[in-house]
């Protein structure tokens, strides 16, 4: 074999003609060969392969040939000198029979000189491996087990993973494919039923960013990879205090998620729980982390030995495995020592106080904290009780130790929470050794610091405690792990609170906590409900920032005849007479939502919405649809479900009326929940208010509605709003700073120019028209952290809430003003 001279070749340019004829006679096919010479300097190199190897240029089959070229363009990219002769020659003998084999021989080479090692580089580059089929089966049944596969939607993440693997590394793909279909089938059936076929609905094109984003056909985003999960900050994202608590917890984790699920051991899991659990050990398991089972044993009044152990067990029922067990009363020891800097701090007071004062003095029947009379004793006085407190000189609310906050804010968690309480009752691990019990307001955060907690998820109902537990870490100058809310699970038809549970177990209206009738996991694995089936359940969920509520039967949907996920992107306008104002892609699927005011149970000659059997239009929808029946509540006899044919097929019926509407799609976040809608009528009754004013007022003058839902071009058109009113400010307020002349008394915080850009802008920029409804706009009492100035974040985050005020509405007279 001769010795390839490649400079020689790049030196004197080839004309791209004879490239492509040189390509196909070493044995690329042709279009293959054309796509080669788009590539000079790759292109070079191949043909001084060719041109200084004899058995190259004689011709190769096609394999050995795309070889060739991947060689070239992988010597193109390389600034080492490898030795390009031995793998060419590796080619040549089939020792590399893959492209991924040739990438890891470069690579290899590109660190090893002269002379090879050839059975380490045969180990490196996977020459000569072997592995039979069922060899694959048995490595895929194993990964499954180990990992907590849930079911068919992470086929294809689990195949990439399996690929990556060192035993599977080298295996045909095609084979690891096979063997891995075989194991999902065994475990979990058939794949859900294809679609229908006819011929699909057109889905608007996607620009080009949109195109990039989305997902390979047939291939389904993870839960953990969209909406509130996918949006949750990377590991030493959150912030401190002081640079070096994210070095240390970055060195602590290496980098990895770290979570916990910290139940408190008072009663047995609710399904509830188990999307708490999913969201936890799932998310840290996504991302190649770890996840605690840390027990939250602070009230040993409270807790039994019968439910730490069902709780491990409805855990690894559920298949998932703690990367450690541990309890808040690991902690007991540290955590007295943390409370001890505290009071040194000056940031908490031993507080005598009855449990009736404090709740006065938290605001309890009056809305405003005041100080607690023993708020500013000393420091060492404070100590001193502490210790007392600590040795059992008092008795159960007799002293209690509070935390120093802020009783000028806003939030009730800020006012002065207690920290530590006196309990006398023995704790189920420690016994007898402590007297004084951490709350879980002291306790939980600082644990989660401890633990070097990279996400600490939990549900909505502690959005407020966020506050409380970024204060407390800071005060002591600790790592702060990041606290993200999502919405808690409710079912109709059920309860979740342990204190009725135990009601109805105690007064005997069922037979256990294990009574197949409730929604304990005891009980549904009692009665036979497969563990998949629950986490296959919440995970369709998703995590959202919301309370998210489903009926028991979970399947009635409005559009007939089409699978659970039909779904494409319809693209509107956000004007129909001004384009030029841009448009938004909306998601349409089998679920709808429309104005309860459009549906009559029985139609009319003058009425021309939707009625059973009537056929209506969608505004803006591709298909019109016909309502085929409907379902009301039984208690109420409301309308609360509408089953309808869209009518996709035969020739297209024109109908009278559209009616607007609003589809359920949670990975793209539809529907947005309006979390109030509040409208305002008149305040007083009369038109000439009497001098008695409070006699007039008007019993309903603020109505709030919790109900209403907004399509998701809500974002972009907010986005946009508030956007379009920075720019106005900061031009106004530029303007005006140079046409203000400065003040001989001007000091920093004054009313300049300078610093009233923000007054310009508020929430009222966004407004919008619901269309046929009213003009809104958004009140000041909204968090959306998608409008603050410099976010990324695209729709919902963790805390936001959403509060339209209706403007004026479009049915009021037009006379009036």
């Amino acid at each position: 074999m001769r010795q390839s001279t490649f400079g020689s070749v790049a030196e004197h340019a080839v004309p791209p003609s004879d490239l492509v004829a040189l390509f196909q006679a070493m044995g690329l096919p042709k279009a293959k060969a054309e796509e080669a010479v788009k590539a000079p300097k790759s292109a070079n190199i191949l043909a001084a392969i060719i041109e200084n190897n004899d058995e190259v240029a004689s011709g190769l089959d096609e394999k050995k040939a795309t070889l060739m070229s991947a060689l070239s363009i992988a010597l193109s990219k390389t600034s080492e000198s490898v030795d390009q002769n031995h793998l060419i020659a590796a080619i040549l003998d089939s020792r590399l029979a893959s492209v991924d084999q040739l990438s890891a021989a470069v690579k290899y080479l590109e660190s090893h000189r002269s002379p090879i090692d050839e059975e380490d580089f045969n180990k490196e580059c996977g020459v000569g491996f072997k592995i039979t089929p069922e060899e694959i089966i048995a490595l895929v049944e194993s990964y499954v087990m180990s990992n907590n596969i849930t079911g068919w939607t992470t086929l294809g993440p689990t195949i990439s993973a399996l690929k990556g693997t060192v035993e599977l590394r080298w295996a045909s793909p095609l084979e690891v494919k096979t063997a891995t279909d075989k194991v999902f089938l065994a475990k979990f059936g058939p794949k859900e039923a294809a679609k229908p076929k006819g011929k699909p609905a057109k889905a608007p094109a996607l620009s080009k960013d949109k195109q990039e984003e989305a997902p390979p056909a047939g291939q389904r985003k993870s839960v953990f990879e969209e909406g509130f999960l996918g949006q949750l900050h990377k590991p030493g994202g959150n912030s401190q205090i002081h640079p070096h608590l994210r070095e240390a917890h970055l060195a602590a984790t290496g980098g990895q998620v770290w979570t916990r699920f910290p139940p408190e051991p008072n009663g047995y899991l609710h399904i509830g729980h188990s999307k708490a659990i999913f969201v936890n050990f799932g998310y840290a398991a996504h991302h190649g982390g770890k996840c605690y089972l840390r027990y939250d044993d602070t009230n040993p009044e409270k807790e039994e030995a019968r439910y730490f152990e069902s709780i491990l067990e409805m855990v690894r029922w559920l298949g998932f495995e703690p990367w450690k067990i541990t309890y808040s009363s690991d902690y007991f020891t540290e955590l007295y020592e943390l409370a001890v800097e505290l009071i040194k701090r000056d940031k908490a007071y031993v507080c005598h106080c009855s449990q009736e004062d404090i709740k006065v003095d938290r605001g309890e029947k009056r809305g405003q904290p005041r100080p607690c009379i023993h708020r500013n004793r000393p420091i060492e006085e404070s100590l001193v009780e502490f210790e007392k407190m600590k040795n059992g000189a008092y008795k159960p609310k007799e002293a209690n130790l509070r935390m120093k906050q802020d009783l000028q804010d806003g939030n009730p968690q800020m006012w002065d929470l207690t920290a530590y309480r006196v309990l006398e009752t023995p704790h189920h691990r420690t016994h007898d050794k402590w007297k004084i019990y951490p709350t879980y307001d002291f306790t939980h955060c600082l644990v989660d610091s401890l633990e070097n907690i990279s996400h600490s998820l939990c549900t909505t109902e502690f959005i407020a405690s966020r506050q409380s537990y970024d204060w407390l870490c800071d005060a002591l100058e600790v790592y702060k792990p990041r606290q993200s809310e999502y919405g808690r699970l409710s079912l109709e038809g059920s309860i979740m609170s342990k204190r009725k549970i135990l009601a109805l177990v105690d007064e005997g209206f069922v037979n256990g906590w294990d009574d197949p009738r409730l929604y304990t996991l005891i009980a549904l694995r009692r009665r036979g409900v497969p563990p998949g089936a629950i986490i296959s359940f919440v995970s369709t969920l998703g995590a959202i920032p919301r309370r998210v509520g489903t009926s028991i039967t979970h399947g009635d949907e409005a559009i007939e005849g089409h699978p659970q996920d039909y779904f494409l992107m319809v693209e509107k306008p956000l004007h129909p007479k001004v384009p030029e104002l841009g448009s938004s892609t909306i998601p349409f699927t089998r679920t709808l939502y429309i104005e309860a005011e459009d549906f009559r149970t029985e139609d009319s000659k003058d009425y021309f919405r939707l009625a059973p059997g009537k056929t209506v239009g969608l505004f803006q929808a591709p298909y019109p649809i016909t309502c085929t029946s409907f379902r009301t509540d039984t208690a109420t006899g409301e309308v609360v479900e509408l089953l309808c044919k869209l009518e996709n097929e035969g020739p297209p019926k024109k109908p009278k009326a559209f009616i607007q509407w609003v589809a359920e799609h949670a990975p793209s976040g539809s529907p947005v929940k309006v979390d109030e809608t509040r409208i305002f009528n008149r305040l007083f009754k009369s038109d000439r208010v009497p001098s008695d004013f409070r006699s007039d007022i008007a019993p309903n003058s603020l109505e709030v509605i919790n109900t209403a839902v907004v399509e998701v071009g809500f974002w972009s058109l907010a986005k946009k709003s508030m956007t379009d009113a920075r720019k106005v400010a900061k031009a106004r307020t530029e303007k005006a700073a140079k046409e203000s002349a400065p003040s001989e008394h001007h000091e920093e915080g004054d009313d300049t120019p300078e610093a009233t850009s923000d007054q310009l802008v508020g929430n009222e920029c966004v407004r919008f028209q619901g269309l046929r409804v009213a003009y809104f706009a958004l009140d000041k009492d909204s968090r959306i952290a998608a409008l603050e100035e410099g976010s990324q974040a695209a729709g919902r985050e963790q805390g936001d809430y959403i509060v339209l005020n209706r403007i004026v509405s479009l049915k009021e007279d037009s006379g009036k003003s």
